[in-house]
């Protein structure tokens, strides 16, 4: 599913114009960005939760080269779902 598709099945649903529906989809998605670029998680309650996770410092190696790398620590977007909605998927996926 597409971003375009969610904005047309709520835009189908809610009988609200489709131009509103994805300006609000995409200010909420801009509000996630952003408060994850400052550290913070967000919380939807029976959905899930948008997450900063950190990374720690590592040591890997460039094949090609067959050279020592050192990957810095760093941050990454993750996304948790909530229980009830791993079990919604879990029962109904075919």
């Amino acid at each position: 599913m597409t971003k375009a598709d969610i904005v047309n099945e709520i835009a189908k649903k809610t009988g609200i114009e489709k131009v509103t529906v994805q300006r609000t989809v995409e200010e909420f998605m801009d509000s996630v960005k952003d408060s994850m670029v400052d550290g913070n998680n967000v919380y939807l309650r029976g959905f899930g939760s948008f997450i900063v996770k950190k990374r720690a410092k590592k040591t890997a190696r460039n094949i090609s080269r067959n050279t020592t790398i050192i990957i810095p620590e760093h941050f990454i977007p993750a996304f948790k779902p909530s229980k009830s909605f791993i079990n919604k998927v879990k029962n109904n996926v075919k």
